[in-house]
């Protein structure tokens, strides 16, 4: 392998400092990832690579991000495919000649980035943590209470450690990125500012439109063909909030996503699959409050995110689609 496509790759909280230390004054890119990378990371490795003179990717899966029950233990860990990954994202990007790399890693223990030690129940962890009161507790957060304080809390040391110019977070995790912009605004962190936490349109299968996910990788051959269920479901949703003949209401939003899923939920029970409703809501992107708006009484050009959670066997599936103008979500002013 050529010398300019030697990727660094950094084990621990010390070992990156140093490194970073060791930089120039060039723009860094930041990828966080938990790992098992799939076509959406390596999108926002494209994007990073394409914007940045250096993009750090971490690969840390975070223990406060997963309740007592959830899936820590068995979350995929697939180290050696995500390197292929990250050295492929970087032969495509043009390389130059000098000898300082494009692409770093960061690696950290848990160690590293929980001092004060880390368990999995809340009302056992000592140590310090991070909270967006008030925009936690909605869409996400009111099926996963506390998911948000462990991803603000982890967030804020990556982003103390790496220092990164620009971040990168992918559209599916809306209500994350989201927050994320809203916790560097309030803490005046400057690395990144907030017009510089992007957030990158969903990556979907071409065939079906389901929303690329470490956790895909859980499905069975039998759940697949039912996992493109809530993004047919969102659709729904949104074709009546924005039918120009109709009340646009986040009732017949829901109730028309429930329709779609129910009818799946009966093929999926003859195929021996199970299937669970978990919610279907529209919100307001800078609140994270349900709109409860009719058509009439929408302002003009108001966007909301009209999201879900699906369970297909074991797999709990999230998605989101937009309506509205987004360009302020996605940095577009």
């Amino acid at each position: 392998m050529p010398a300019s496509l030697k990727i660094p790759v950094l084990p621990s909280v010390k070992a990156f400092r140093e490194w970073r230390q060791s930089l120039d004054n060039r723009s860094i890119g930041f990828v966080p990832t938990m790992g098992a990378l799939h076509d959406g990371h390596m999108k926002l490795v494209d994007r990073s690579l394409s914007e940045n003179s250096l993009t750090v990717v971490s690969i840390f899966v975070n223990p406060a991000q997963f309740a007592p029950h959830e899936d820590l233990s068995s979350y995929p860990r697939t180290f050696d495919g995500d390197m292929r990954r990250i050295h492929e994202a970087v032969g495509r990007d043009s390389i130059d000649s000098s000898e300082t790399p494009k692409c770093a890693v960061f690696l950290p223990t848990v160690e590293d980035m929980y001092p004060s030690g880390i368990v999995q129940n809340i009302e056992d962890q000592k140590g310090t943590f991070v909270q967006v009161k008030g925009y936690e507790e909605q869409m996400e957060g009111k099926s996963r209470p506390k998911f948000f304080r462990g991803v603000a809390t982890i967030v804020t040391k990556l982003f103390s450690v790496v220092q990164p110019t620009r971040a990168y977070f992918g559209q599916k995790d809306i209500q994350q990125g989201l927050l994320l912009r809203r916790m560097v605004r309030d803490l005046l962190i400057s690395h990144p500012l907030p017009e510089n936490l992007i957030i990158v349109p969903t990556q979907r299968e071409k065939e079906d439109f389901l929303a690329l996910s470490s956790r895909n990788a859980y499905l069975t051959s039998i759940e697949r063909p039912f996992a493109p269920t809530l993004y047919q479901a969102l659709t729904a949703g949104r074709q009546v909030w924005e039918e120009i003949s109709g009340s646009g209401s986040r009732e017949g939003v829901v109730a028309a996503a429930r329709e779609v899923i129910k009818r799946r939920q009966e093929e999926a029970i003859q195929a021996g699959v199970e299937m669970r409703f978990d919610y279907v809501e529209v919100n307001d992107p800078d609140t994270f409050d349900v709109v409860n708006w009719r058509r009439k009484e929408r302002p003009e050009g108001q966007p909301v995110i009209i999201s879900g959670a699906l369970w297909i066997g074991r797999t709990r599936l999230i998605d989101n689609l937009l309506s509205g103008d987004t360009k302020e979500i996605f940095n577009q002013l």
